[in-house]
């Protein structure tokens, strides 16, 4: 399992610092105040946004890491957490607190290891996707959490049962042996959500996201798509139906980086369950329908995992500083695991960008398309591929790439020119 645990100098680099952020639980203003000090602490590497607003009223806010806030620059992935989908699930609301602060303060202090990653990476923190829920939660006392109190939204909907149901689609419309990316949202869609989700519907759609994790609550393991099975079950049937997407070994490569450098996750025997290598195929564990990392694979061009983080939904303070030194180096070891595979640019002959083009792999049926700017990212494992670029009005080009197993993305770009002159395809080492 040493590949798994491959950023040992980056662990010990991070067992060097401690955060800054209170080991306590933050309500919503506190949670504000919390981000915007890591502003004004970084203001050249940070930015504060908001994408929308709770049903109550309060800001669903995001804050951004890169040394270009605020500019996507071609070439730089971008990645996302999101915390707190479930209000009474409140560990990764504060680990990604405390994740905000670090690596802020990594980047005062000259740390190579953040400072290319901020470099490299545009990174995107949502630390409640549903502050409204966790008001609820947090009103009862940490002596009464109901195990389901605060869960859904103000008007009483699990936010993670509630996202477009796209599995249907590709299940049941002759679609399961075909594509199963980018596909089209019902025009209902708008109607069918809670305002929450139609903020994160629309801001996964305006930023071309590469990698994601959400955080979650009740157990201790990292669970990978699909979550929904064709044969759907409830958890207390314990039945085993493994439903892999295309990208199934990746999928597992990604939710091993984080169990094996998280503390204790990789262990597998947690909250009484059992999970191998601390990690799960979501439908192998029980069927969920309408999730959010289901939709984000088969809507964009994301790759999104969920991690249950604790036992205790909502563990006592005590518990916060213990469990983020148990999170912190996976934290950041899974946000590095953006940069592998390839990436690239998709232009015409005059170096204009060509968006929405299709960037195919030949074995795994699931397709990735290029950014408003021309550039595209494609998650792969190590090995060699046969890759074909195509757009609307060109030819499709094809190439055979190999895929190393170091950390940095092949880049592998293609100039389309018009038809009936020269075409060419670029093949560059990073």
């Amino acid at each position: 399992m040493a590949g798994w645990l491959r950023p040992l100098a980056g662990t010990l680099l991070l067992l060097e610092v401690a955060a800054a952020v209170s080991f306590l639980h933050h309500r919503y203003e506190e949670m504000v105040r919390a981000l915007f000090r890591v502003q004004s602490e970084c203001p050249y590497v940070t930015r504060i946004y908001s994408i929308g607003r709770s049903v109550e009223g309060r800001h669903l806010y995001v804050l951004e890491f890169s040394d270009y806030p605020g500019i996507h620059e071609p070439l730089e992935p971008e990645f996302k957490y999101v915390g707190n989908m479930h209000g009474n699930e409140v560990l990764g609301r504060e680990l990604l607190l405390q994740l905000s602060e670090f690596l802020c303060e990594e980047y005062r202090r000259g740390s190579e290891r953040v400072i290319q990653l901020l470099h490299d990476t545009r990174i995107h923190i949502m630390p409640s996707m549903n502050p409204d829920g966790y008001e609820v939660a947090a009103n009862q006392g940490p002596d009464a959490i109901g195990y389901l109190t605060g869960r859904n939204n103000a008007n009483g909907v699990d936010l993670n049962r509630n996202f477009p149901d796209l599995n249907t689609f590709m299940y049941y419309s002759g679609e399961i042996n075909g594509p199963n990316h980018h596909i089209p949202l019902p025009d209902n869609w708008k109607s069918q959500v809670e305002p929450e989700t139609l903020a994160v519907i629309q801001w996964i759609g305006s930023y071309n996201f590469v990698l994601s994790a959400n955080l979650h609550g009740g157990a201790v393991v990292a669970n990978y798509p699909y979550d929904k099975s064709q044969d759907q079950r409830f958890r207390s049937h314990r039945r085993t139906a493994n439903t892999p997407t295309p990208d199934d070994k990746l999928f597992q490569k990604l939710a091993k980086t984080y169990s094996y450098a998280h503390g204790w996750m990789h262990r597998g025997w947690n909250c009484g369950d059992y999970f191998v290598d601390g990690i799960t195929n979501g439908a192998s564990w029980y069927s969920l329908s309408k999730g959010m990392q289901d939709f984000n694979y088969l809507y964009t061009n994301c790759f999104e995992i969920t991690l249950e983080l604790s036992c205790n939904k909502f563990p006592p303070k005590e518990d916060l500083e213990r469990q983020w030194m148990a999170n912190r180096e996976a934290l950041v070891a899974f946000i590095e695991e953006i940069h592998q595979g390839i990436k690239g640019m998709v232009t015409d002959e005059n170096n204009n960008g060509i968006s929405g083009a299709v960037i195919s792999v030949q074995g795994i049926s699931h397709d990735v398309t290029s950014g408003e700017m021309g550039d595209y990212f494609r998650l792969l494992l190590p090995g060699t591929y046969t890759v074909t670029a195509s757009a609307e009005g060109y030819q499709p080009q094809t190439v055979t790439a190999t895929v190393g197993p170091a950390a940095a993305s092949l880049i592998l770009s293609w100039i389309f020119f018009l038809p009936g002159a020269t075409r060419n395809s670029h093949l560059l080492k990073d």
